[in-house]
């Protein structure tokens, strides 16, 4: 059953795609991008994941390190300041480390969210992470089908350049050659 994404959707999935991102070798979308998604604060979207924790196993929800914070969202300010220099001061911004939630985990969020919002963003999620594989899916039989064009050039063309090669050699037989025929 292939899926096929109409015009109209694509408005509504493009914001989506900018908030996925990837991070240990998995697709993820951020508390903060959830809770602005789903139209609710992030502490009311991280409070209804506590209070359903056993539904969100680490591979749906996980929290990223300081490392990852430093290096996924330093041209976002969603951590404090504090936090990321081990700081005394307080200067705003969330005082902990975001949520990385996976497909699975945005999918086990309707079940936790049940506002018409919720229903509805999460649609549009799950058609995203399906855009994105179909892609990837696509990218990948486009790299394969370009593998093999070059894989079957290469050997055309090794062909040609064995040809030329004779030809040269054949040229340079008969460079010493004295010329036939009168002299005038």
């Amino acid at each position: 059953m292939e899926t096929t994404i109409q015009a109209s959707e694509i408005s509504v999935i493009k914001p989506i795609f900018q908030k996925i991102h990837e991070i240990r070798g998995q697709k993820v979308i951020f508390d903060f991008d959830l809770a602005e998604l789903y139209e609710v604060e992030k502490r009311v979207l991280n409070q209804s994941v506590k209070r359903n924790i056993n539904r969100f196993p680490s591979d749906f929800m996980f929290q990223i390190t300081k490392k990852e914070a430093v290096t996924i969202l330093k041209s976002q300010i969603v951590i404090s300041k504090q936090q990321l220099s081990e700081n005394e001061e307080n200067r705003g911004g969330s005082r902990y480390l975001p949520y990385a939630f996976t497909e699975q985990g945005i999918a086990m969020l309707s079940s936790v969210l049940r506002s018409e919002k919720a229903i509805e963003v999460n649609i549009a999620i799950m058609r995203a992470f399906v855009a994105m594989r179909q892609y990837a899916l696509n990218y990948a039989d486009l790299s394969n089908r370009l593998e093999e064009f070059i894989k079957t050039s290469d050997t055309n063309f090794s062909e040609v350049f064995s040809i030329l090669d004779e030809l040269t050699a054949q040229k340079k037989l008969y460079e010493n050659r004295k010329p036939i025929g009168f002299i005038v």
